[in-house]
């Protein structure tokens, strides 16, 4: 009979197999740096943009104002008004 010489051995062929490393981890990343100038080009941009997006709610009061000092009873009923305060802040 033929003794085995260290025959083929499929289950101990797998077996001495290397085994899947891992993947190490990385650690660096990707960043960025932004400068000051931008950051604030940055800001101002958004700031534009929800003023613009914004409803144009002035029109009314510019109109509404403008309605009043054709009143002339309004300016002298302010000014009457302005006056009593700045004499009661005064103690008068």
């Amino acid at each position: 009979m033929i003794e085995k010489l260290g025959g083929v051995d499929p289950i101990k062929n797998l077996q001495n197999t290397q085994k899947p490393r891992r993947m190490e981890k990385v650690g660096a990343s990707d960043s960025i740096q932004v400068s000051p100038e931008a950051q604030k080009l940055s800001e101002i941009y958004f700031a534009m943009d929800a003023a613009k997006a914004a409803p144009d709610v002035r029109r009314e009061k510019i109109e509404e104002v403008t309605r009043k000092f054709q009143d002339p009873s309004y300016i002298d009923r302010v000014l009457d008004q302005t006056a009593d305060k700045i004499l009661n802040s005064l103690g008068f």
